[in-house]
C-alpha cells in the first residue's frame, strides 16, 4: 500500500453540519415561497436551489407545509432579533418612538419578501403559524419592549396613558404595509412614484407625525 493510498484510507469522513444544512434549505424555501407562493413552490426546486436532496429536506422539515411554517417562524424570529438592536430604553421616549417607526419601515423596505410571505400566510388563515405554536412566544419580548417604552413615556409626561403596545405596533406596521404593498396601484392613482426616494422620505416623516400625535400627552388618555 502506498503512502498516497494509505492517506486516502485514513482520511476522516466528511461531517455534515445540520444547522448549516437547515439554514440553506430555509433560505432557498424563503426565496421560492416569496416568488411562487405556497401552492406554486415545488419541493424539487427548493431542494435544487439549496443544493440539498429531497431526502434531507424531508428529514429536517417533514413536508412542504411544515417547511412553510418554519419559514414563517424564521421571519418572525428575524423581526424580533433585529428589534433588539433598537434599544428603546435609551434616549427620550419620543426619539425612541421614532426609531421604532423607522425600524418597521426599514425592515419591509430591506426585506420585500416578508410582505409576500405574510400575504401567503394570511391567505391560508395562518394555519401554519397556529400549528407551530411558537410565534406568540417569539413575539412577546418585542411587545414587552414597546410596552416598556410607553410606560417610560407616560412617566416622563411625553405620552398619554392607556395605550396598548400591540395595537400601537399594528398601527405602525399598517402604515408601512399598506403603503408598500399597494404602492404600484397608488402610484398610478395619484400620478407619482411612491417608491421614489423623495416620496419614501415624505411618507416616513408622515408616519413620524401620525404616531407622535397619536401617543402625545396632549391627547386625552386612551381607553384601548
Amino acid at each position: 500500500m502506498t503512502l498516497e493510498t494509505d492517506a486516502k484510507t485514513t482520511k476522516e469522513p466528511i461531517r455534515r453540519d445540520p444547522d448549516a444544512s437547515r439554514q440553506r434549505i430555509l433560505a432557498a424555501a424563503t426565496e421560492m415561497f416569496a416568488e411562487q407562493g405556497l401552492d406554486g413552490a415545488r419541493v424539487d426546486e427548493i431542494a435544487d436551489r439549496s443544493g440539498m436532496n429531497k431526502r434531507m429536506l424531508y428529514h429536517y422539515f417533514g413536508n412542504k407545509e411544515e417547511l412553510f411554517g418554519a419559514v414563517l417562524e424564521e421571519l418572525y424570529e428575524t423581526i424580533c432579533r433585529e428589534s433588539t438592536k433598537l434599544d428603546l430604553g435609551t434616549g427620550s421616549p419620543p426619539e425612541a418612538m421614532q426609531r421604532l417607526v423607522d425600524f418597521a419601515l426599514n425592515f419591509y423596505l430591506d426585506n420585500p419578501h416578508a410582505m409576500t410571505l405574510l400575504n401567503n400566510a394570511n391567505l391560508h388563515k395562518a394555519r401554519h403559524l397556529k400549528q407551530s405554536g411558537r410565534v406568540r412566544s417569539i413575539h412577546e419580548p418585542f411587545e414587552d419592549m414597546i410596552k416598556a417604552l410607553l410606560d417610560r413615556g407616560v412617566a416622563n409626561g411625553d405620552f398619554r396613558g392607556g395605550l396598548n403596545a400591540a395595537r400601537l405596533y399594528i398601527t405602525i406596521v399598517g402604515l408601512t404595509y399598506y403603503y408598500l404593498s399597494n404602492g404600484h396601484t397608488l402610484s398610478l392613482v395619484y400620478d407619482r412614484n411612491l417608491y421614489d426616494r423623495k416620496e419614501l422620505r415624505a411618507w416616513r416623516e408622515h408616519m413620524h407625525d401620525v404616531i407622535a400625535r397619536f401617543v402625545s400627552a396632549d391627547q386625552p388618555a386612551a381607553n384601548l
